[in-house]
């Protein structure tokens, strides 16, 4: 798969970096991820990766999921019975005010940077969410994906980028799947139907050099 290296009037996107996914403790779907390396991995290249965009003054969006108890965000017109839909009320994660919430250690949001409102679906795109509309106003056409779970969230905003327009890359090792057969599955057959991929440390390299 090609590897791409970041291009003007690009952002960061951080998917779900919030202590549901990152904390053992704490968060309700931790325990989900059973290849723990690439959990790790994840955690490692992302770090990265936001540490080169800060550092290199590229936006940075966070993209977290909080919903009000009940997740009535989630019926829309018609009832949640099948999927994350149907899921995450009975699980009860993602709830305004939970613990699970909360941005992971080291991935809090700095002054000044967005933070996305309103999406309630896998699309960081999905419900009343305004992050289209934070990413035009930043002027924002390449968008650099990380977070949680690849095969879900990561994968459905690449989708829905590349139908409205925005060029989107994967970095594969921001980024995890429960298991490494799911992540696999989404580097070989889908991402390069929809967007680019490429990893932490090409995408800090590339923002040095530009």
């Amino acid at each position: 798969m090609t590897v791409t290296s970041a291009r003007p009037n690009a952002a960061l996107v951080l998917i779900e970096f919030q202590r549901e996914w990152l904390d053992p403790e704490r968060g309700g779907l931790n325990h989900l991820v059973e290849d723990r390396e690439l959990l790790d991995t994840a955690v490692h290249g992302a770090s990265a990766a936001l540490a080169a965009a800060r550092a290199h003054g590229v936006p940075v969006v966070h993209v977290p999921l909080v919903l009000t108890p009940g997740a009535p965000e989630l019926e829309s017109w018609t009832p949640a019975v099948l999927g994350l839909r149907a899921a995450i009320p009975k699980a009860g994660t993602w709830i305004e005010g939970s613990a699970g919430v909360e941005f992971a250690d080291g991935f809090r949001p700095a002054p000044g940077e967005p933070v996305v409102r309103g999406r309630a679906g896998a699309s960081a795109f999905a419900g009343s969410s305004d992050f289209d509309l934070i990413l035009r106003r930043l002027g924002v056409t390449d968008l650099y994906l990380a977070g949680f779970a690849t095969h879900v969230c990561v994968e459905s905003t690449l989708r829905e980028a590349h139908d409205r327009g925005y060029s989107a890359h994967v970095i594969h090792d921001a980024s995890a799947a429960f298991t490494r057969v799911q992540q696999d599955h989404v580097r070989e057959h889908v991402i390069h139907h929809f967007g680019g991929e490429t990893d932490a440390a090409t995408f800090a390299a590339s923002l040095s050099a530009r």
